[in-house]
């Protein structure tokens, strides 16, 4: 471990392993822009990156071993890069000479420039604890940028790219992500067919007042609820407080059973009732357990005040909480419209009319071998971008919203 200290081992260290992640980035960039095969090699790009490792690492005493690492690598630098950047051959056409080149730019501008920055802090010699573990801190936090930036990216392109192909192409390459953008909007045949042949704009509409209609009962119920909790004292308060998640300890596919025979008697199966009944069941517990935290923040001597000003309880939550708690209920009113959205297992089970299915019921219509799989990516497609635009559009609402209550005062 205290080898591991001295700069001229961790720098090299830290560039092997950052290069050869950053050529297997370089290879998924370019095969999934055009469909061409690419993969690293292991022992080039460890070469390349401890050779660029210790070439960063800032020390103006080495200025003649500097010299010679640079001119070393300009040498072999070209040879590591075609080694690093060849084509994988699997029952496919050799990947093009700009290909190549373009992933070798990706490459060596994803390798070079962050690993400068990681290195800025680490001497050529030995190193403080605190220089070492600034340098391991800055690896592990730019290979978490990359890392989870691609677990969450890559299904979202290859599911966007799937919807705008044709069956032909589908069926001639199915790893072939690219696209001909000289159809141009003959790319969207997927979704006007979802539009006009299979009744997406009912699915959408459906959805949305499914959803309006699941937060508004939500905060009808939770909003006193919390309240009462978070204010008012009475039997029972604390145990009711702790126990209001109980109910996600257990699964929803055991209450299934339940509900479906339940609501067959009733006659609530297969009825946009029934799901606007049940939906708030599954949102009103977390929505009193965010609500009553933030309201247990809020100071009680403006309610206090109120109440004193000659404002019944009633009134006082109407015209002072309420007010002062608008960016938790924003934050509760996204996530129970994103839970109301998303939820497909209720939805599946009680809905049988395609009349009044839900955006996630008919996309699960599409999961069939006689439609077309693009036509099921572009059912997801439409079902992720709206919500996925309300998100990022009043994520700092929900963000103040969830933390507002952390800080009593």
């Amino acid at each position: 471990m205290s080898m591991l200290r001295y700069g001229y081992v961790a720098g090299p260290l830290i560039g092997a392993l950052w290069t050869f992640v950053m050529a297997v980035v370089a290879c998924m960039v370019m095969s999934f822009a055009t469909g061409e095969g690419l993969r690293p090699v292991l022992i080039p790009s460890l070469i390349f990156g401890a050779w660029l490792g210790f070439v960063w690492l800032p020390d103006g005493g080495r200025a003649r071993s500097q010299r010679i690492a640079w001119s070393a690598g300009l040498a072999i630098f070209p040879a590591l890069a075609f080694l690093l950047l060849q084509p994988a051959i699997v029952g496919a056409e050799s990947t093009s000479t700009l290909t190549l080149v373009l992933a070798w730019i990706v490459f060596a501008v994803a390798s070079a420039w962050p690993l400068e920055v990681m290195l800025r802090s680490l001497p050529f010699g030995s190193a403080t604890r605190h220089e070492f573990e600034d340098a391991v801190i800055r690896f592990f936090t730019g290979f978490g940028y990359v890392f989870f930036t691609a677990i969450v990216a890559i299904p979202f392109y290859v599911m966007v790219m799937t919807s705008l192909k044709n069956q032909a192409e589908l069926l001639q390459n199915p790893l072939d992500f690219s696209i001909d953008v000289s159809q141009g909007w003959g790319l969207f045949r997927s979704y006007q067919e979802l539009f006009a042949d299979f009744n997406f704009g009912t699915y959408l509409w459906t959805s949305f007042y499914v959803s309006v209609i699941t937060v508004f009962l939500t905060l009808l119920f939770s909003v006193p609820g919390a309240y009462a909790v978070a204010r008012l004292r009475f039997r029972g308060r604390k145990a009711f407080s702790r126990s209001i998640l109980l109910i996600y300890m257990v699964p929803m596919i055991v209450l299934a059973l339940p509900i479906y025979i339940a609501f067959s008697v009733t006659g609530l199966r297969n009825t946009i009732v029934g799901l606007v009944l049940i939906y708030p069941v599954t949102t009103i517990p977390v929505a009193l357990y965010m609500l009553q935290g933030y309201f247990r923040g809020l100071p009680a001597e403006v309610e206090e005040a109120g109440l004193m000003d000659g404002l019944n309880r009633l009134q006082v939550i109407w015209k002072i909480t309420l007010p002062l708690a608008l960016p938790a209920l924003a934050s509760v009113s996204l996530y129970v419209f994103m839970i109301a959205w998303n939820e497909f297992l209720l939805a599946f089970m009680l809905l049988d009319d395609p009349s009044i299915f839900t955006l996630t019921r008919g996309i699960a219509s599409l999961n069939s071998s006689e439609i077309p799989r693009q036509h099921l990516m572009a059912g997801s497609v439409i079902a992720t971008v709206p919500i996925m635009i309300l998100f990022l559009g009043l994520e700092r609402f929900m963000t103040k919203g969830l933390t507002a209550g952390s800080v009593k005062g």
